[in-house]
């Protein structure tokens, strides 16, 4: 198989690429990365061959000789080659932007804040509990979603962009997973509420989902 995909089931990074793989129908191979046991796996000199910055997702392409980090460029690459699937990126430049904005929203701008190593330093330096993790998590989680909330308002149909799937689903999904896993109270966004519930109806989105991956705990 020419494609591995080096992941984490609760990574949204991970999931988001996922998705994009099972969207895109693209055959793949699973290998976990571990990142909390025996103090992560990402951590190993093993894994930081082929991604230094020790993160996940972390894409193989044998046929193309490729690896390549950072899950949007990932997922616009996978688009880009394959036109199996709906295309997540639109032709039109503008519209593109907008979905582009709109995903870099979510991706870079709220995710990055409330990831593992991010906590692990709260917990560390911070002497963070559980519950003050979460809190900071749930904070920048319903910051950037009073935004998102009020963008979806101009462009929501079925899905982000009206009834296309385009990358700004793909990016939201896994973060709706993660604020509910924070505690959340996603009745305050209706919008995004909707948008991912109909994302979840999806085959390709129930099979990316971080319950239904071999290394889920």
């Amino acid at each position: 198989m020419s494609i591995r995909l080096y992941g984490y089931w609760r990574s949204s990074a991970s999931y988001r690429v996922r998705i994009a793989l099972h969207l895109k129908d693209i055959p793949f191979e699973h290998q976990s990365v571990h990142l909390v046991r025996d103090g992560g796996e990402q951590h190993l000199r093993s894994y930081q061959g082929l991604n230094p910055s020790a993160l996940v997702p972390t894409l193989v392409d044998e046929d193309e000789d490729i690896i390549l980090n950072q899950s949007l460029a990932i997922i616009e690459y996978l688009d880009e080659k394959y036109d199996t699937g709906p295309a997540l990126l639109p032709e039109h430049k503008l519209q593109r932007a907008r979905v582009r904005a709109l995903a870099y929203d979510v991706a870079a701008d709220i995710q990055p804040l409330a990831n593992l190593r991010v906590l692990q330093y709260l917990e560390r330096e911070f002497d963070a509990d559980a519950e003050g993790k979460a809190v900071w998590a749930r904070y920048w989680i319903e910051k950037g979603f009073t935004g998102i909330e009020k963008r979806l308002q101009t462009t929501a149909g079925k899905y982000c962009f009206g009834f296309d799937l385009t990358l700004v689903d793909v990016c939201l999904v896994p973060q709706v997973y993660n604020a509910l896993r924070f505690g959340v109270d996603m009745a305050d966004y209706p919008l995004i509420q909707r948008i991912a519930e109909n994302c979840n109806k999806l085959e390709a989105f129930s099979r990316a989902a971080p319950e239904n991956q071999p290394d889920a705990q």
